[in-house]
Formats: structure tokens, sequence, C-alpha cells
């Protein structure tokens, strides 16, 4: 009889910065470890709202001893988030942190899901929640995560009691219970069904604790408890470590971790399905069983896992190989058919240690580029790897060579032609995206992936021990960094011409005409065109001049605007060629943590003209966790100097017409907790200091005012909510008057972290509360102090100004001008 072949493609997505690349070899434990989880067949689903919000130990525990496939599915990407690390806010943010989630889930096992729900930050609850999204539409992706994974156990992070937390974590447990029933039913979502099937899990749980941290069962209650704090003697470390160094790639949320040391146990609550006696999983059916030979092909795994030679991981390819032809007989569109299909062929290619690379020495090309690629393929044993084919961008490539063995490697250059029109890297999640706080995906099978694929694979058609095997491995950006070593990134498609903007925020103060300077980034050459600007008539704009850099591949412009209109405008910059307009911004976000990130917006402008009183002069800026403020001061004409580590002599502070203190200053910059003394000494003799929001947690000095204070985690979430204000107070009255209309038209909220535990020193001019809640007056706090003046102020600050908010920018002037 005829020998069976079989074609089976796998696409492989990377996560981290050094990422590996195809097929990288492992050690015996860890392959081992790989094929007792190709033998497992239990699923479970994860259910959450934010990037850190899942519990990392239950994961690790159920993905590493359970070996069951686990699945962690947050409803937003973290976009409402603070950041610990850098600037970065909104749709930058949540690119990050779902990168640290794919690192997070690489380091305990799992894998992740998302839905088109944008974080807008806190809410109090969930009907605040569900205000801003389209519940019917974050309901679909939750049932289409169910029937795409098909969990047989479904687990949420939070409960659905209203007002105890986050009211996004509330409504993550609500819409999760939602689609736990009605995901088996075929008439909710149907048009889903052109992809996957209805699916039921058998129960879902609450992963139960008290909001404090800690375990306290109910009288009536069902439970079942995990000893997650156990030790995986394969894997070397305990779940509790893994728990640790997964939550540990939370960078931007400073959630690095040290693992408990000792047992550990976690428990799920029941809360419906069928009733169960003593696991979880009672009931749940052992996935081999759907097919005519899936009994052979487990018996055959557990043979193997019991004849596993770890001396030689070669000698198991004779078995591993047998297993494969078992498994690739199975039939079905199913994920967990297509996961097992994929496991053991990355198996095989493991336990023979090969290694395939695709990988090209520039990160960036644009349409019409050429590129030169390498393509390297090794086995390092005695197993052969023949090249049957390649193919890139849909094209064969003419193959120089039979292929790799005995540690000879395979080697061909492939010079590649990017396709004009091809796609640029963009989050598809972007693509369409302006604002607000959903998602406009349309396709539905990109719904709920973390990322896009690589922009470019190559396609292989290769030979094991005359089993065929199609495999697809992206084009990689590779090169040697003399610190780190061998590095690999994303390889990104860009337009051919960009442009960058030298401010995001301008401002028209009086008589004064702002000014911005527009460079033009070209990828091949300096193309001629005209530069205008969207939404601005041609007499409220001047070119005053323009050079071509040519070293730089640049078009740089100076340009002059000249308005009466007062308010605010948002306007785009365009260049236009004979060959199209281009109005992009390339954003780029780089920590060594993760890959680094590409991603285009709009280069747009808002341009606030304004009769404001604005003194100018020098401001000390003393930096936080970061935040964009400073970059909103210099285009409001302040002279800003970051102050470091020596900057704080009495005599040097003197110099400054106000010192401000970035976000969360006191949580991460010791420098400046240290020389609190020397802040105090600058505002009793007359200096002007504002303290922005800092959190509770892991202050670095108590005493941040001149006077006694507390911070609080009260909060005004609502972003419209009603601001009642004393008019009168010398910060709302001049230099420039504050109106109710100024609190109009503010973004994600009002504010966090309040002051609280007044001295009587103080004063608060401003009052507001999220409805239904008593009023808050801690959102702003002054004090006189000696010659000087003090403010801590919990208001939004950090994103009201990058966002251009005329009032809110028009407060913090007055601020500076005390």
């Amino acid at each position: 009889m005829k020998k069976l072949r079989f074609f089976l493609p796998i696409i492989l997505v990377f996560l981290g910065l050094n990422f590996p690349l195809f097929a990288q070899s492992l050690s015996s434990s860890e392959l081992y470890h790989e094929l007792l989880k190709l033998e497992e067949t239990k699923r479970v689903l994860y259910v959450a709202a934010h990037p850190d919000d899942e519990n990392t130990r239950l994961i690790a525990y159920l993905a590493n001893e359970t070996k069951a496939r686990v699945a962690y599915l947050s409803l937003t990407r973290g976009d409402g988030g603070q950041n610990l690390i850098g600037p970065e806010l909104g749709i930058g943010l949540g690119q990050i942190r779902t990168q640290e989630l794919l690192q997070a889930r690489m380091t305990d096992g799992g894998v992740q899901y998302f839905t088109r729900a944008k974080d807008f930050g806190y809410s109090k609850n969930p009907s605040e929640t569900l205000q801003n999204w389209n519940k019917e539409t974050i309901l679909s992706d939750v049932v289409w995560v169910i029937r795409k994974f098909q969990p047989d156990i479904i687990i949420t992070r939070f409960n659905t009691i209203p007002g105890v937390t986050h009211g996004h974590h509330t409504t993550s447990a609500i819409l999760a219970e939602e689609a736990f029933a009605i995901s088996g039913d075929p008439n909710a979502f149907p048009e889903q069904l052109e992809y996957v099937k209805p699916w039921s899990a058998k129960r879902i749980f609450w992963n139960a604790y008290n909001f404090r941290g800690e375990f306290e069962a109910q009288e009536g209650e069902v439970y079942h408890e995990f000893p997650t704090g156990e030790y995986n003697p394969v894997l070397g470390q305990t779940y509790n470590q893994m728990a640790a160094n997964s939550r540990t790639m939370h960078k931007s949320q400073g959630f690095g971790s040290t693992a408990y040391t000792g047992a550990s146990n976690d428990h799920i609550q029941f809360i419906a399905g069928e009733k169960f006696e003593q696991s979880p999983f009672e009931g749940v059916k052992n996935r081999w069983d759907h097919f005519e030979n899936g009994k052979a092909t487990e018996l055959l795994i557990k043979d193997l896992v019991q004849n596993f030679d770890f001396r030689s991981p070669a000698n198991n390819l004779s078995s591993l190989l047998k297993i494969r032809e078992q498994i690739n007989q199975m039939e079905g569109s199913d994920l967990w058919i297509q996961e097992k299909k994929e496991s053991i062929n990355d198996i095989v290619l493991k336990v023979i240690g090969s290694k395939i690379e695709f990988v090209t020495n520039q990160e960036v090309a644009f349409p019409g580029a050429s590129v030169s690629t390498d393509l390297v393929i090794n086995s390092p044993g005695n197993t052969s790897i023949k090249i049957l084919g390649v193919e890139v961008l849909g094209e064969k490539v003419e193959v120089e060579g039979d292929g790799s063995s005995a540690n000879e490697p395979f080697r061909q250059d492939i010079n590649l032609t990017i396709p004009e029109g091809f796609e640029y890297t963009q989050p598809y999640w972007l693509e369409n995206y302006e604002d607000g706080p959903m998602y406009p995906v349309d396709d539905q099978q990109m719904i709920g992936k973390p990322f896009n694929d690589a922009s470019i694979q190559a396609t292989l058609n290769l030979e094991i021990e005359g089993q065929l095997l199609t495999i697809s491995t992206p084009l990689v950006y590779k090169f040697n960094d003399p610190v780190d070593g061998e590095v690999n990134q994303p390889f990104i498609i860009t337009p051919s011409i960009d442009l960058e903007l030298s401010k995001k925020v301008l401002f028209g103060i009086n008589e004064k005409r702002p000014q911005v300077t527009v460079f033009v980034n070209f990828r091949d050459k300096i193309v001629d065109g005209v530069l205008s600007f969207a939404g601005l008539d041609s007499s409220e704009y001047r070119i005053l001049e323009s050079e071509d850099l040519v070293g730089r591949k640049q078009r740089k412009y100076q340009v002059e605007f000249v308005s009466d209109q007062v308010g605010k405008r948002r306007i785009l910059a365009t260049y236009t060629t004979s060959s199209g307009s281009f109005d992009q911004t390339l954003n780029r976000i780089t920590y060594k943590h993760i890959p680094n990130l590409t991603f285009f917006t709009s280069a747009s402008i808002d341009w606030i003209q304004a009769d404001w009183e604005i003194s100018g002069g020098k401001i000390g800026y003393v930096p936080g966790a970061g935040d964009e403020v400073p970059e909103v001061l210099e285009a409001l004409g302040y002279e800003v100097t970051m102050l470091g580590d020596n900057d704080f002599d009495l005599d040097n502070l003197a110099q400054f017409k106000a010192i401000i203190m970035g976000i969360r200053a006191y949580n991460t910059n010791a420098q400046a907790a240290a020389n609190q003394q020397a802040l105090m000494g600058y505002v009793l003799s007359g200096g002007n200091m504002i303290v922005q929001y800092n959190t509770t947690g892991r202050l670095l000095t108590n005493q941040l005012g001149p006077y006694p204070f507390s911070l609080t985690r009260d909060r005004v979430s609502v972003e419209t909510a009603p601001v009642e204000a004393d008019y009168t107070h010398p910060i709302l009255a001049g230099p420039n008057k504050i109106f109710p209309s100024d609190f109009e038209g503010w973004v994600q909220e009002r504010g966090l972290y309040f002051a609280g535990s007044l001295d009587e020193e103080y004063t608060t001019p401003l009052y507001m509360n999220d409805p239904g809640e008593d009023t808050q007056t801690g959102s702003l706090i002054h004090a006189a102090y000696g010659k000087g003046n003090y403010v801590y102020t919990g208001l939004s600050f950090f994103r009201q100004l990058p966002a251009g908010v005329p009032g809110a920018v028009k407060l913090f002037v007055n601020l500076i001008e005390q």
C-alpha cells in the first residue's frame, strides 16, 4: 500500500524581543513536557477585563500541571490605564500591554484573545461601563471566542456583584456568564456560524476571592481547590515562580513580582452548568474519542511518554512521525485539531534540533522596494531535511540545493520586490479607528486575535523521513547588538513617504502666530510635492521656508499659522506628489522586553487660538512615570527644563517660575523624594510648585506638601461629570478667568487619586462627583506657604493637555501663573 503523505501548513506567531525562529530546539525535559500536553485535550477559557487582571498562578497550573489548553480572554488591551515606563497612553499603551500579555502567556503557557472593546479608563459600575461600550458587540465577541476556542470550562476573574471593583471587571463576568448561556444556541449571532459551530462549555466558575486577595468560603456555595503552589519537576519551577515571572512581564504597570515560597491554593466557585462531585472537568469527553483512529493515536502518545529517550531526543523521531501520521488523518476545522497538528509538527522539528530562519538585515521597506533576504535551514544531527519547494509573496523560488543534514546548513539568498499596494504594518484594530470606546473590526476571523500575522512569510515544503511538512516562517529583521548580541525584530512595511510634526498641539495666544516644523520623510529619494493643511483656508497658513536634508532623505518645512478665529480646530497635514497624497505619521515604540511596535496615525494638529494671559518663563519639570505635559508647555511658550539628580540646589531651583512634578513622581523618582525639603524651601522662598497625581501604593515619601494631607483612591471617572467651583478663588479668577464651559470636552475622566484628610491651610476650589456619589473636594488643593504657592491636583492634566482640551490647558496655565 502506498504510504500516505500529509501536507500541513504551520503559521508561527512570534511574541518576544529575541523571539525564537521556527522550531528552535528545546531541552529534553521541555520536549517531554510538550509531548504530555499533546496527549491532553482539556480546554479552559479564563475571562477578565484588562491585561494584568488574569491569575497567572492558576493559568500556569492549569496549562502545565493539568496540561489543559488555557486561553485568557481580556476584554480590552489596557489602553485606558497609566504607564509606569514611558509617556505612551491610549492606543500606544494598548499595544505595549498587548505585547506584555503575549510575553506573559509565553511564560505561563497560555494563549491570548481580545474583544473589540477599548479600555476607556476607570468606571465604577457595569452601568457606567456599558454606557460607553456596545454591549451586544462585545457579547458577540465573547461568544465568538467560546465557539472558536471550544473550552470545556470557563473561569471568570471577577464576579457579577456591582460596586465592589472596577466596572470593567464586573462587566467581564456579566458578559462571560451571558455568553456561556447562549454560545450553544445557533440563533445567537448566527453570522458567526459560517466559520464556527455552536459550542456550550460544560461549566462556568468564578476564581473566588474576597477582593482583598484572600479566599473566604461562603455557606451554600460549591468550590474546587487547585494546589497552585506545587513544583513541576519536569520544568524545574513551582507554579508560584511561573506566575511571578509571567506577572513581571506587565512592566508598564509596575507589576514586577517575587514568587511566594511554599504551598498555596486557588479556588473556583461553581456558577452555572452541570453539577459535579470531584472535578470541574467531570463529564468532559476525551477529544481523541471523536475519531476512529483517536484511541490508537492516544495509545501511541502514551507509549512514547513511557519510553521517551531523554539522552538522545532524536531517537524519538520515528515514534513521533507515527503519531503525526495518525493525527494528520483527523479531519475537521475545529481549532483543537489544527493545534494538535501544529504541535506534532513543532515537536518533530524541535526533537531533531532544527533551525529555520528567514531573515533580512533591514528593518523597513515600502511598496515597490527591493529587499535582500536569507533563508537558512539546518539539521544538526543525522536526520535530513529535504527542501522540495519555497514560495514567497505568492511566487515560487528556484531552490539551489537539496536541504540540510549532519549540521551542514542550507542557505539561500532571496531577493524580493515588495508589491505596489502592499499593506502597511498597522495593527488590524487601528486600521479604521479614529476615536471612541470600540474598535471597528469587520473581518469576523480577525476578531480576538492579539496581533496581525507577519507581513511577509516564506512557505516551505519540506520532507523528513518520507513525511512532507508545509510550514510558513516569517521574514524577520536580524542584527547583532554590541550589548544584547543577536536580536530579532519584526520586519515592517511603511509608506514611501510619511510626515513628522514638531508639535501635536499648537497655540495661538493673542497676537502670537504659532509655528510648526513639518518633516516630510522619504524612504527612497526626495520627491517634489505640495504641502497643504486640510481644514484650513490657504490664507490661514504660510510656508516660511523649506530645505532638503539630502543625507537624511527629508524635506523640512517651517510653517506659520494665522487666524483670529478663537477656539480649537483639528487640521491635517498632507503632502501631495504626482503618485498620490500622504498624510500619515509613523509612530515607533521600543522597549527591550517586547518587540518593536510600529503604527500609523493621521498627521493631525490640534490648533487652539485663545486670548489668554501667559507670561512665559522658565519651568522646572521633575520626571515621574512619563507624560507629555512638558511638550504642551513648550508649545505654550514656556521654557521647560527637566530636573535631574543634581538639580535640586535651592539656588538652582530659584530660577524657575514654577516647578511641576510629573505624574507619579513620588512613586518613581527617588531623588525627588530625597530632595523634598529643598523643594519645600523653594516654595517657602516664593516659588510655585504643582504636584500632579501620585498613587497610594509605593510612595517614596509621606510628606508631599508643606502641610499634612493624605492620598486617597477617590476619583471622578465620568469625564462629563458636573463640576461646581468657587470661581472667586485666585486659581480660577485669574490671570485667565475660568468658566463652567472650561470643563466641557474633557477626555476619559476628570481625575484620580484625590487628596484627603486636609490640613486647614488648604483650600479646595473645585467640587465634583460621579453620578449618585457624594461630592469630592480633593481634586485640586491649594495652600500659600511662606512667599510661595503649593498645589496638589488629581485632575488628569496628563490626558487633557496632550489631547488639546482648551479649558484644561487654560486652568493649568493659571496654576503656573499664580
